[in-house]
């Protein structure tokens, strides 16, 4: 006898849940041991006093801030889940069960925490049916107790969400509550500058992985993508992963501003622009880049250009500074890079001119800002008022990156060819000091001598 039961549609593959396995999968299973009760940080009321910070921005009113939704990536596979920045900011919340939920700030004040929660074993079969959210598929996920001991707040069930009920304002539509969640974040508590110090360290070690990695992506057709694959080891052994799509280009593909192919191969006469961060597990990411010579050696028309991009990373962070104009580093970076390119005859316009405003000549060979602010996101705090961000001052605890480069294209005829197809860029984070500025990088080595002498050492063995 053929069962009647509707069947939940779980794929094209599974096959179907006769009544009698359904009732089978109902009883016989032991208590689950609890999840531990450690908080997702060192002090939850570093997380409640952010939420009494924008609440107060937005008296008497309500506010829904979403984790996020899951993404398909082909059919009925998802890309991994990482909760929203906004969202991780407000709770702490930053593991991979949390798609669908949604934190509410009431009126009254109140914070609660709608989330799906572990379903019972004995109740509606979701544990093992659900192939997006079953704990057979995905992994055990808190009960609302624990979500309660783990984060402080009232947690119910997503369920129970009546975003009717005085709809309020939604951080995922509402423009003026998106800024004001970036805004809040971009001065750094010193936990936040530790965890971005540790990112930090973490890629430092994946770029030591990577020259260490080199003879044997040289003899690979795809010698990017193992380069890639190196980096993304350790991302995923030490921390959440990278916190952006790691760019490793070879040759002409350093022109490439987010090369992220990675499908070229190595030659040992070019250079790697390797871009890559690795991100915590609280989701903060380091961004460094880093241009080698894929022999050891920089010719001296490699040098050259990577000489020029140094002076003008120097220029950058020599202008970081409490109250400074954000915009200063970029045009501190901007008047080298432009000089230099006078010097060498590739402008044929004085430094000054190109520079102009309403000229901009230079950016042909360097068409992108020189840093933004990183945190959370990569480009972080990014949905804030201009006033505040891009055309703000700087302050005690914020971080950011300078990240100069020349990018001279292989088929740009303005350049004398012994030019075209060098891509550089070096990039370190830099948090803002009571004085100055602090390179949080310093670990990775910037100067020409110092990188050929590093990967010497790497090569060779060497701690």
């Amino acid at each position: 006898m053929t069962s009647r039961t509707p069947q939940l549609h779980t794929g094209s593959h599974d096959l179907p849940v006769p009544d009698a396995l359904a009732a089978f999968m109902t009883g016989g299973w032991a208590a689950t041991a609890p999840l531990p009760d450690e908080p997702p940080a060192p002090d939850l009321a570093r997380f409640a006093g952010r939420r009494d910070r924008l609440a107060a921005r937005f008296p008497g009113e309500r506010l829904l801030v979403p984790a996020g939704e899951l993404k398909v990536r082909s059919h009925d596979c998802d890309h991994r889940f990482r909760p929203h920045s906004a969202y991780a900011w407000l709770t702490g919340l930053t593991g991979e069960d949390q798609p669908g939920h949604v934190l509410v700030l009431e009126p009254d004040g109140e914070a609660v925490l709608y989330l799906r929660p572990r379903p019972p074993r004995d109740e509606g079969g979701a544990f093992y049916r659900d192939r997006r959210h079953g704990e057979f598929w995905v992994g055990r996920r808190p009960d609302l107790a624990e979500a309660e001991r783990r984060t402080g707040l009232r947690c119910a069930h997503l369920d129970d969400l009546d975003r009717r009920r005085g709809p309020g304002r939604d951080a995922a539509r509402d423009t003026e509550l998106a800024c004001a969640l970036s805004e809040l974040r971009l001065v750094k508590d010193d936990w936040e500058v530790a965890q971005l110090q540790q990112a930090v360290a973490h890629t430092t070690a994946g770029f030591e992985d990577v020259v260490r990695a080199l003879p044997a992506a040289l003899r690979h057709p795809r010698g990017e993508r193992w380069i890639e694959g190196v980096f993304q080891l350790r991302a995923r052994a030490e921390g959440n992963g990278t916190g952006y799509e790691t760019i490793a280009a070879a040759g002409a593909h350093a022109c490439v501003l987010h090369w992220t192919r990675n499908d070229g191969p190595l030659d040992p006469r070019q250079l790697l622009l390797l871009d890559a961060g690795v991100e915590t597990d609280a989701l903060y990411t380091a961004d460094l880049t880093r241009t080698l010579p894929l022999s050891g050696r920089f010719s001296p028309v490699q040098r050259r250009v990577y000489e020029l991009v140094l002076a003008a990373q120097d220029a950058g962070i020599a202008a970081l500074k409490p109250g400074a104009s954000f915009r200063d580093f970029h045009r501190a970076c901007s008047g080298v890079l432009a000089e230099g390119l006078a010097d060498w005859g590739v402008l044929r316009v004085p430094a000054r001119e190109a520079l102009a405003a309403d000229s901009g000549l230079y950016r042909r060979y360097t068409l992108c800002s020189s840093g933004h602010m990183l945190g959370l996101d990569v480009h972080d705090c990014a949905r804030a008022r201009a006033a505040q961000y891009l055309d703000g001052v700087l302050a005690e605890g914020q971080v950011l990156t300078v990240e100069p480069g020349l990018y001279l294209q292989p088929d740009d005829e303005t350049l004398p060819p012994e030019l075209r197809g060098i891509g550089v860029r070096v990039e370190d984070d830099l948090v803002i000091t009571a004085d100055g500025a602090r390179l949080m990088s310093s670990a990775l080595p910037r100067t020409a001598d110092a990188v050929e002498e590093w990967m010497d050492g790497l090569l060779a063995g060497r701690p």
